[in-house]
């Protein structure tokens, strides 16, 4: 005969949690915590090189300092950005920033895509050689290109002036100063333009093409109403980079060959902000025009990303 004894341990009811064991919370833990481990040398340089200047930058535009260590700053509050706002230099260089991004947007945005639909007819082999080439300029140094266009622009004996059969002072004349650092900013994007929309159409399949011939559909409104649409990514990429990066990319040029004259006529914002910390040795009035620079093109920047998700077409 068998005696069923009671267990001595107690049993636990069927509806009673088991509590996780510790090993297994600290694996979940470590899981979680890997991804930011890898993430972490990133982030810390963002902080180190994005956000901390920019936090320094907030600060040094509240102070009145010439840049001289032994100088000590004096705290005078929004006194900078009341005094930025009231320089007619602020309008000037915000008015000749808006005409340096129109008049880039042809070198960075059409040619490309006429080039691009141009290089379609061709052999994938032709079209890489053409690629390179066009590609060439933007290797070019910008310091190096502005003194070739210096000399190729020269009144006495540059090429372009042979050619037209004038002396005219392309660099020097107030005229026609902004419309030469636009052709010699846009001789060196041209090139990175091609490749991205290259890029962007070689991303396009060949079957929306084969369905729209076997619909009747010719070139013109198979690359207007079916491969533009699908390029507009690319073009709004491309339109976003011209406005955020032209002041950017146009100042070694302005630098170099006319230092924001002649009479400020070449002056857009982001050389402004410079000529005020390093000519004016005003740091707090520079850092001001930087701050409003970065609001500015960040309010620019927000707005264009939310209407490019309404206006781009995507190949899913």
């Amino acid at each position: 005969m068998f005696v069923q004894t009671e267990s001595t341990t107690s049993r636990r009811p069927a509806n009673t949690p088991v509590p996780p064991s510790r090993p297994r919370r600290w694996s979940r833990l470590r899981r979680g915590v890997v991804p930011y481990l890898y993430l972490s040398p990133a982030l810390i340089l963002l902080v180190v090189w994005t956000y901390r200047p920019l936090v320094q930058a907030v600060q040094l535009s509240t102070v009145s300092w010439n840049l001289l260590p032994a100088s000590p700053m004096k705290s005078v509050g929004t006194d900078n950005y009341q005094q930025l706002f009231e320089l007619p230099a602020l309008g000037d260089a915000v008015w000749l920033t808006v005409v340096l991004i129109v008049g880039l947007l042809p070198f960075t945005v059409v040619v490309p895509v006429v080039i691009g639909f141009a290089m379609r007819g061709v052999s994938v082999r032709s079209s890489r050689i053409y690629q390179g080439l066009i590609f060439a300029p933007f290797l070019v140094a910008p310091v190096a290109g502005a003194a070739v266009w210096r000399w190729l622009l020269d009144p006495s004996g540059g090429i372009v002036n042979r050619v037209l059969g004038t002396d005219h002072n392309w660099i020097y004349d107030k005229n026609t100063a902004q419309m030469a650092i636009i052709v010699i900013t846009g001789w060196h994007l041209i090139g990175i333009a091609v490749l991205a929309v290259a890029a962007g159409l070689a991303g396009i399949s060949t079957d929306y093409d084969e369905a729209a011939q076997l619909d009747g559909a010719n070139r013109l409104q198979i690359a207007t109403r079916i491969t533009m649409p699908l390029l507009s990514p690319t073009l709004v990429f491309l339109t976003l980079m011209t406005i955020l990066l032209s002041a950017q990319w146009s100042f070694p040029l302005i630098d170099t060959l006319t230092q924001g004259g002649p009479a400020g006529a070449t002056t857009n914002i982001y050389y402004l902000l410079w000529d005020y910390g390093f000519h004016s040795f005003n740091a707090g009035l520079s850092a001001a025009a930087g701050i409003v620079l970065f609001l500015g093109f960040g309010v620019v920047a927000g707005f264009l990303v939310w209407l490019s998700e309404r206006i781009t077409f995507h190949d899913n």
